[in-house]
C-alpha cells in the first residue's frame, strides 16, 4: 500500500509503530548505557584535559545524576541509528524507488558525521576551551573547584551541538532532493548563512575570539560542503525528472 492510499488512522498506526520500536531499542540501550557509563565517567575525568582538575560533588545527587545522563547520551547515540531507520521507514513509501535507495544511504553517512562532530568537538575545541579558562584563572589569582555536574554538563553543551551542526551536508542533501532549496539559493544566501553560523559558534563557545575561529573555520568549510553536495543533488534531481518525462 502507497503512503497516498494510506488513511489518517493508518498513518497514526504507522508512526505508533515506528515509536514502540524506537522506545524498545532506546530501552534496551539504555540498560548497556548503565554498564557503559561508569568506565566512559571515569576515562573522561582522567583524560588530559581533565587532569588538571579536581572534581567535586556539591550535592550528594550530583554523581547519580551524571550516571544517568551518561547512560542516556550513550543510549542515544546507540540508538540514533535505528531512529534513523524507523524516520526512514515511515516516510519511505511515499517516495520512488531511486529516492528510497539514496536516502536509506544517509543514514551510516549521518552517524558517521554525527560521531566526527563529537570527536572533533571534544579532541579539538574542548581540551583548548578547558586550558584557556585555567589559564584565565590562573592569571586572576582564582584557584578553580569544579563541580563534577557543571563540568559534565559544560562538557555536553561543546560536544553535542556539534554531532547536530556535522549534519548540515546531509540535511542540505535531503532537502535538495526533496525540491525545498536548490544550491542557487544557498550560495545566494552565504552571508547571512555565516552571521548565523557566527552566532551560532558565539552561543555554544565562551567569550574568547580564538575558540569561536576554531568553530567557525569547520562550520564554514561544512556549508561550503554543503553547497558542493546540494549542486550534485540538484543535478541528479534534473537528471531523474528529464528521465522520467522521456518515459512518458
Amino acid at each position: 500500500m502507497s503512503r497516498q492510499d494510506m488513511t489518517i488512522y493508518e498513518h497514526i498506526g504507522e508512526l505508533r509503530k515506528r515509536l514502540i520500536i524506537v522506545i524498545v531499542f532506546l530501552f534496551l540501550a539504555m540498560i548497556a548505557g548503565l554498564f557503559l557509563a561508569e568506565p566512559i565517567i571515569r576515562y573522561l575525568q582522567h583524560a588530559d584535559e581533565a587532569k588538571e582538575l579536581t572534581m567535586n560533588a556539591f550535592r550528594v545527587t550530583d554523581p547519580l545524576k551524571i550516571y544517568f545522563q551518561m547512560a542516556f547520551v550513550i543510549a542515544f547515540i546507540l540508538t540514533s541509528p535505528m531512529i534513523l531507520y524507523q524516520l526512514w521507514a515511515f516516510v519511505s513509501p511515499g517516495l520512488l524507488e531511486k529516492e528510497k535507495k539514496v536516502t536509506l544511504s544517509y543514514i551510516p553517512l549521518s552517524v558517521v558525521l554525527f560521531l566526527a562532530g563529537i570527536s572533533f568537538s571534544y579532541f579539538v575545541l574542548f581540551p583548548y576551551i578547558i586550558h584557556f579558562m585555567m589559564k584565565l584563572s590562573g592569571n586572576l589569582h582564582i584557584e578553580q573547584v569544579i563541580g563534577i555536574n557543571e563540568y559534565f554538563q559544560f562538557l555536553f553543551q561543546i560536544t553535542l551541538p556539534f554531532g547536530i551542526l556535522f549534519q548540515l551536508p546531509v540535511v542540505t542533501m535531503f532537502l535538495t532532493r526533496l525540491g525545498i532549496i536548490t544550491p542557487m539559493f544557498l550560495s545566494q544566501v552565504r552571508r547571512y548563512a555565516y552571521f548565523i553560523l557566527l552566532v551560532i559558534a558565539g552561543v555554544i563557545t565562551p567569550p574568547d575570539v580564538v575558540s569561536q575561529i576554531i568553530v567557525m573555520i569547520p562550520l564554514v568549510i561544512l556549508y561550503e560542503i554543503s553547497i558542493w553536495i546540494s549542486k550534485i543533488s540538484y543535478k541528479k534531481t534534473l537528471q531523474a525528472e528529464i528521465e522520467a518525462g522521456n518515459t512518458e
